[in-house]
């Protein structure tokens, strides 16, 4: 079974509590992060779907986690991304279904000849 974001947030703020010295309990986060506890607790029960973009960052940046990772998993797209497909959106809509089908090792392959200017 896939898991949703809720349950990947709890797991991780749990693995923190247990690994970290620092408090990571639900009203700590919630705290450090600018929301209500209830939130918090209702977003990792998944309960609430609608966060921000603001709220997803900041859970990335106290959790340790990739900020794109997290919105992906909540249906969304960074501000920055958006306004780079924006640009070009038909070259952009076409490289994605391509990509689509792809293996991993061959979209990273492609990521890193684009990186290293190597194309």
């Amino acid at each position: 079974m896939k898991k949703g974001l809720g349950d990947y947030l709890r797991e991780r703020r749990s693995e923190k509590k247990r690994l970290d010295g620092r408090s990571f309990s639900v009203r700590q986060v919630a705290q450090r992060i600018g929301v209500e506890p209830s939130y918090l607790s209702k977003i990792e029960r998944g309960l609430e779907t609608r966060l921000s973009e603001e709220t997803t960052r900041a859970l990335a940046a106290e959790l340790g986690e990739d900020p794109d990772i997290l919105l992906a998993m909540a249906g969304k797209v960074s501000a920055d991304l958006q306004d780079i497909i924006r640009k070009r959106p038909h070259l952009f809509s076409q490289l994605l279904r391509e990509l689509k089908d792809m293996p991993d090792r061959a979209v990273l392959r492609l990521v890193r000849e684009v990186r290293d200017g190597t194309w």
